[in-house]
């Protein structure tokens, strides 16, 4: 038995290593690498935090895969995620690792850029802030403006620590009063342009009343 596993042991080592060639050599045909940049999402925020900033906002992957996989792919089907559930304030270094990136099967990556993303987080504050209402254009021809009244008159907002303590009063949207001749109410949205915050409601009424020149 021994004599004749023996008999031809080098033509049978050859045999082995070209299968393991050919078996490798097969694999690796028609494989394809692609350089692709995938948003970076960040989930699991404890309650009481915010992020104000990060200085990353995509990832630069290469991945490697057959080409049919890899002339198939789509952004959608690749994630990026860090998990914030234990976060604290302050600035904070987080790793960008395979185990965050969610792939197709077969496909592999072979590169991370950045392999970091610094962030920084502050706590949530709410705050109350006075409403004011904008109001442009002219009413009719021998009519004008006797009061305008607004409800709510104060609406609370919360955020950022940062980003809240920044904001004093909220206007709204602009209403339009040209050419009215009586008094009427509308319902008008908060103007948060430039703001990073969230209003606890969002609609405010306006009145504008509205008196004869005599």
């Amino acid at each position: 038995m021994r004599k004749s596993f023996l008999e031809n042991l080098g033509l049978k080592i050859a045999a082995v290593l070209l299968s393991v060639a050919l078996w490798f050599f097969a694999t690796s045909r028609g494989q394809s690498e692609i350089s692709i940049d995938v948003p970076l999402v960040f989930r699991n925020m404890p309650s009481g935090l915010e992020m104000i900033d990060n200085n990353v906002k995509t990832i630069s992957l290469n991945i490697k895969g057959q080409d049919r996989l890899i002339k198939n792919i789509k952004l959608s089907d690749i994630g990026i995620y860090i998990d914030l559930s234990k976060a604290k304030k302050g600035k904070s270094t987080y790793y960008v690792t395979r185990d965050n990136i969610k792939l197709p099967h077969r496909i592999t990556v072979l590169n991370i850029n950045p392999s970091s993303v610094k962030v920084i987080i502050e706590d949530t504050i709410i705050k109350t802030v006075k409403v004011m209402p904008v109001i442009i254009g002219e009413p009719g021809k021998g009519y004008y403006v006797k009061s305008v009244e607004v409800s709510p008159q104060t609406v609370e907002i919360e955020g950022a620590s940062s980003e809240v303590r920044k904001v004093n009063k909220i206007k709204t949207e602009s209403l339009d009063i040209t050419g009215s001749d009586e008094t009427f109410t509308q319902e008008m949205k908060l103007d948060l342009t430039g703001k990073d915050i969230r209003p606890k409601i969002s609609d405010i009424k306006i009145k504008v009343v509205i008196g004869e020149r005599k």
